[in-house]
């Protein structure tokens, strides 16, 4: 089945990557997770490696290589066993650099895009509120524009690398009068004045910094602004089928992880004289639930195909988050089982792997949204359109 998406070249890329997570991510992973600050020198080892530049273009230093690239390095970044970790390198790949390739000008693309494909920069995106949550429409930060300059006032939370980024791509309200089709989308210099972040206490994803931003009279040129303004609600939506595709492929990544991790347990571990993996119980829970895995795997990787094709996949992307994140948490939960107390010990993987992956189906919208987005599709017959 894998040889319908991936080459010969896809497989070489997944073995050099396999090679550098081994030799330069797994080591540190324990102490990030202790930590919670990811070591700055990695970032610019990913650059270098060119792993930051794998989906944009090579006028910016990118390689512009097609999807299945970006599905291989997000199932790897799943196997280091860190789910904050993965997610402080996609968050800054996919979410603030998307935005960048898609909206910026040329120099924003110079001043932004550039470093931040060489490793250079950090970046984050910054669109949920404390009082929104999922509800983008419902934000309340605002930017009112003063002669040649934004003034932006409010706040944002659950920010992956919030704390530690150089740049955050923010979303506010241009015309507050139009509701979400008064949204803009800007990038804003770390330093500028004004702007503060506290980092929060998660309960997984515990590498990365996940943080809370307030917005004090934060003034910024017009020129920071992303596309035109009052069209970033369309922006956001557009991007958010690649989101949920990219949470939906770590999905069934960790999953896999979770049962390839808890199959060589059941063959080591032994009960009454047998290895457990001969007990029909448990051998069968793992039919049923690598089955489960193998499908999301299979739709996930269709998806992916048609999105590299330019089609637009809203639909697919939010079914995708919605089923794989939720298989992933059983498949994950039911692991755990199968390695008893161990499984409830933090030197064994599954105790980290159970709470970086109950994020899954909250982060990115929660799947009670997705569930009403997917309605309005398939009963109300409504259509989502592309921006740009």
């Amino acid at each position: 089945m894998n040889s319908m998406y991936f080459t010969e070249e896809h497989q070489l890329f997944r073995k050099s990557l396999q090679d550098f997570l081994q030799k330069e991510i797994v080591p540190h992973i324990d102490k990030w997770e202790q930590t919670g600050t990811i070591d700055r020198f990695i970032w610019k080892k990913f650059g270098d490696m060119g792993f930051f530049g794998i989906k944009y273009p090579e006028t910016y230093g990118g390689l512009d290589l097609d999807l299945f690239y970006t599905v291989i390095l997000l199932e790897e970044l799943q196997k280091v066993n860190s789910g904050g970790f993965a997610a402080a390198i996609w968050a800054h790949v996919y979410l603030a650099m998307t935005h960048l390739n898609a909206e910026g000008d040329e120099a924003i693309k110079q001043k932004y895009l550039v470093p931040s494909i060489a490793g250079d920069k950090i970046g984050c995106l910054c669109i949920s509120e404390p009082f929104g949550g999922s509800d983008v429409a419902g934000m309340r930060t605002t930017a009112v524009k003063k002669g040649d300059s934004y003034v932006i006032n409010g706040s944002k939370t659950f920010i992956t690398n919030g704390v530690l980024s150089d740049y955050l791509v923010v979303a506010a309200k241009t015309s507050p009068e139009l509701g979400n089709k008064g949204i803009s989308i800007f990038v804003v210099d770390r330093e500028s004045k004004g702007l503060s972040a506290t980092k929060l206490n998660k309960l997984g994803w515990r590498a990365s910094d996940t943080g809370e931003i307030a917005f004090d009279n934060v003034e910024i040129p017009v020129n920071q602004l992303l596309g035109e303004e009052n069209k970033g609600f369309g922006y956001i939506m557009q991007h958010f089928a690649l989101e949920r595709l990219i949470m939906g492929i770590n999905g069934h990544a960790r999953a896999e992880f979770a049962l390839e991790y808890a199959l060589k347990y059941m063959s080591e571990r032994q009960a009454f004289g047998r290895t457990i993996d001969k007990f029909q119980a448990l051998r069968h829970t793992i039919a049923d639930l690598y089955t489960d895995m193998e499908m999301c795997k299979t739709f996930n990787y269709a998806v992916a195909y048609r999105l590299n094709k330019g089609e637009y996949v809203v639909k697919e992307a939010t079914m995708s988050k919605l089923r794989s994140t939720k298989m992933a948490d059983e498949v994950i939960y039911q692991c755990l089982q199968f390695l008893g107390g161990y499984g409830y010990m933090e030197d064994y993987p599954m105790a980290r792997l159970l709470r970086d992956s109950r994020l899954g189906p909250i982060g990115g919208g929660t799947s009670e949204i997705l569930r009403e987005i997917l309605a309005k599709i398939i009963i109300d017959k409504k259509e989502y359109k592309e921006a740009t």
